[in-house]
């Protein structure tokens, strides 16, 4: 995950990084999407970002050729033809929705078209092992090893590395550090792995092995889990024997090895530290670099953090990206990270790091191609949690750096602009297709809020929805009967609820709120004629009932704590919930003032349902409930009735019908079969259509899923990590 810099809250998503010749010109527009072997053409609603990247990898002999990883998003390969970046890890389906975390990527200088990843978001028992993905045509397709150890591309840390090498004496040999299991070592290019002697004893930080560089032929290994006196940096020089590196830094401010860059020139190999993993966490940190000929060590740190800034904050941070120019003579850049006072800079020097350069200084920010960047201010920032650099080794004056948010790049070191087009990371939770007006989809996510898209294929205009601005979205809702009237709830800066009277354009924060809704905003509901607000706030507290737009709240005590309110689209006075802990579906028939308990002995203890209601009819109601399948009302919710089309239902929408049918038509997130899929159904769920393929699968794909009701067969799809996908027959 990432944090905002409105909130500094750590959220659950993830990010990714990286570049190659990447163009100055904002752009090309979307590339074609390929059509599914389904029959179906998929592609991204463009949101321009949106997330962490933790790693961006230029290939150091092939011009044009760069990797990014992200936190939950997958991996990346940049396209220099297109434009754009390519996303190399969308086969992972349901059941591999960990491996969308990348812990580590490589490739190897003397084969250009083979690529590495090292896989694997959590180290959390409930999570899966790691695997290693590897690629003789670019990430064009993939062989694949499980391994019997778990990797934490989500977890503290995951901006250090890269943890994945390919041995500088032999391409056959590949180098993989753990977070709890030391180092492991492939000799058949990444197809088995064992675990090999290592002088340092994992601890319960979990950082492990932070970071595998080259330096000549010699292999170096950075050691997270060290007490700032101990070693944290260790070296082969022949592939089987490992030993501290003599002289080594030490003390708080270079306890965590970060990154490290080499200098074939100098033969000088450039290290950041901090101490902590990071991304968040850090308050010190320095810079060194390490003669390999003659052992000597150096201190090169641009601006030691400490003291106070000029409004009284602590000028607190550690050091994260490093990169050094393969053309150029110690020439580098080095990146500070957690610096939120004085916001996170690159500091470049051309004389080894005797003396420095801040490019925020001078820098010129065009986020004109992902409005979203200015995050509801006049200006964007440059950038925070920049622990991925990379500077081109075909062109010195081309520099990339990662962010919470996205992906900037400069090619004359002063005009900077996202460079992300084809990367989409956002954690999406909720999405409304309007029956009218001028956007096609709303979309409510993590860290990001809410999105008006005007267009599929261009980041929003105005931006994230601002006043206020939220950090992660909880609630989206529109009124079926008005559809110019949203609302919304989140975690915002100035409350955490709002109202649209144009479909979502622009919004008024809430004159009052709940006092719950300040620690714990869940989902909000209209009912169909806008008069009605109905506001959830989790199992410890109350359900509450506004009927003037937010300026007053009353509390619902009959109303199932926790539960998710959902309006009939027809009929103002009825509304429902169903209550998880019970498997008991509520119902109202005044307006939401009280709720009775119809339907009982539904699935209960599952927090993954979705109650949804089918549009244009009245007491039509949907209930998935994960592995224990799709039911139906067809009475209000006072007798269910369960699918037999489907054995698995993990999120279900509508959208409009097919021609000559009197039903919209279905889209869900289940399995007819073996296999969890994205399906349709034009029949009322009689029937169904797979209509994604092995190839688009995107992981974990079960919070939303919403037809258009203006174009037949157009679905988009919440993924948790690769944005909103969209898909149209071809």
């Amino acid at each position: 995950m990432r944090t905002l810099p409105i909130s500094r809250r750590a959220v659950l998503a993830g990010t990714a990084a990286a570049a190659a010749s990447l163009p100055l010109s904002q752009g090309r527009a979307q590339a074609a999407a390929t059509p599914a072997k389904s029959g179906y053409r998929w592609r991204n609603v463009v949101q321009g970002g949106t997330g962490f990247i933790t790693g961006v990898l230029f290939h150091p002999s092939v011009r044009g050729l760069a990797y990014l990883r992200t936190d939950i998003g997958g991996a990346y390969r940049w396209d220099d033809r297109a434009d754009r970046w390519i996303p190399l890890t969308d086969h992972l389906g349901w059941d591999d929705w960990n491996l969308l975390g990348v812990e580590a990527m490589a490739v190897d200088p003397a084969h250009p078209n083979r690529v590495y990843l090292s896989l694997g978001a959590y180290t959390q028992s409930w999570a899966g092992n790691g695997a290693v993905l590897r690629s003789d045509d670019r990430g064009a397709t993939w062989k694949r090893t499980d391994l019997s150890v778990q990797l934490g591309a989500n977890e503290d840390g995951r901006g250090c590395g890269e943890r994945l090498l390919v041995d500088p004496r032999d391409s056959d040999t590949v180098w993989l550090g753990t977070r709890h299991d030391g180092l492991l070592k492939s000799t058949d290019r990444g197809a088995t792995w064992q675990a090999v002697s290592f002088p340092a004893a994992p601890s319960a930080t979990g950082q492990g092995v932070t970071l595998l560089v080259a330096a000549g032929r010699s292999v170096y290994a950075g050691w997270g889990d060290s007490d700032g006196t101990s070693a944290n940096l260790y070296r082969t020089s022949d592939g089987a024997t490992w030993e501290a590196v003599p002289g080594q830094p030490a003390g708080t401010a270079a306890k965590v090895p970060i990154r490290a860059a080499y200098d074939r020139h100098t033969c000088e190999l450039y290290v950041t530290y901090a101490n902590a993993p990071g991304p968040n966490g850090q308050s010190d940190g320095s810079v060194h670099k390490l003669r390999t000929t003659s052992g000597k060590w150096t201190e090169v740190t641009p601006v030691k953090p400490g003291g106070t800034t000029a409004d009284g904050s602590a000028d607190s941070f550690g050091y994260g990206g490093v990169a050094v120019d393969a053309r150029r003579p110690g020439t580098l850049v080095v990146s500070t990270n957690n610096r939120w006072s004085l916001v996170d800079t690159l500091y470049r020097t051309t004389d080894g790091g005797r003396t420095w350069t801040s490019l925020k200084d001078t820098a010129v920010l065009d986020v004109s191609e992902t409005p979203y960047l200015k995050w509801g201010a006049d200006k964007p920032k440059f950038g925070w949690w920049i622990q991925a650099v990379g500077l081109d080794p075909f062109d010195s004056r081309h520099i990339v750096y990662g962010t919470g948010a996205t992906l900037y790049g400069t090619r004359d070191l002063k005009h900077f602009a996202p460079r992300i087009r084809g990367v989409e990371e956002a954690s999406v939770r909720q999405l409304i297709s309007p029956p009218t007006g001028r956007a096609h989809l709303l979309s409510g996510c993590g860290d990001i809020g809410v999105m008006y898209h005007q267009r599929l294929t261009a980041s929003p205009a105005r931006g994230m929805a601002s006043n206020p601005v939220f950090g992660t979205s909880t609630g989206l809702s529109l009124a079926t009967a008005e559809p110019s009237y949203v609302v919304r709830a989140g975690w915002g800066d100035h409350g955490n609820g709002a109202s649209s009277d144009d479909g979502g354009e622009t919004w008024t924060p809430f004159k009052t709120q709940p006092a719950p809704a300040r620690s714990a905003p869940g989902p909000i509901a209209t009912n169909a004629d806008a008069s009605v607000l109905l506001w959830s706030f989790g199992t410890a507290n109350p359900a509450y009932r506004s009927t003037d737009n937010g300026a007053t709240w009353t509390e619902i005590p009959t109303f199932p704590k926790g539960a998710a309110p959902v309006a009939d689209p027809l009929d103002p006075t009825r509304c429902y919930a169903f209550d998880t802990t019970t498997g008991t579906l509520f119902a109202s028939t005044d307006s939401g003032r009280t709720f009775t308990a119809r339907a009982t002995g539904l699935s209960s203890g599952d927090t993954e349902f979705q109650l949804a209601a089918a549009p244009g009819r009245t007491g039509d109601l949907w209930l998935s409930l994960k592995g224990n399948g799709l039911y139906r009302s067809t009475d209000g919710g006072a007798a269910f009735t369960k699918v037999s089309s489907c054995h698995a239902a993990h999120t279900l929408g509508f959208g409009k019908a097919a021609r000559g049918a009197s039903y919209p038509a279905l889209y869900m997130v289940g399995a007819t079969d073996a296999i969890t899929a994205v399906h349709r159904s034009d029949d009322e769920a009689k029937t169904w259509t797979r209509i994604n393929d092995d190839r688009h699968q995107w992981g974990w794909t079960g919070a939303a899923i919403t037809g258009d009701p203006r174009v037949y067969g157009r679905v988009y799809i919440a993924t948790n990590g690769r944005g909103v996908q969209y898909g149209e027959p071809a």
